[in-house]
């Protein structure tokens, strides 16, 4: 098994994380129709408060690009453009396997 993950960082603006963190759940929600995404977890630090994570574990990396292609996630990426000063891929795995993860080989 060797699937395509990344842990993510999403900087907004003052008093908007609230708002990225239900723009990325929503993105969550739309995941759950793609079998190529795992996982989706959005998650904030209580010491960033202009902070947003998003770790992710898709089948492959091809699924994971044509998932941002899509008019739901353009839709998604419109939506948050303007509160976002900054993104940061804090780092790409290899899932090797865990908990939630499916054991079929993609």
């Amino acid at each position: 098994m060797n699937k395509f993950s990344l842990f993510g960082k999403f900087t907004v603006l003052e008093g908007e994380r609230d708002t990225m963190v239900d723009i990325l759940l929503e993105a969550a929600e739309s995941m759950k129709n793609l079998d190529e995404c795992e996982i989706y977890l959005v998650n904030i630090s209580e010491s960033e408060p202009n902070s947003v994570y998003v770790y992710e574990v898709w089948s492959n990396e091809s699924a994971h690009q044509a998932s941002l292609t899509l008019e739901d996630t353009q839709s998604l990426i419109r939506r948050a453009k303007s509160i976002i000063t900054g993104m940061e891929r804090i780092s790409t795995l290899k899932t090797r396997g865990g908990k939630g993860i499916s054991a079929n080989s993609y």
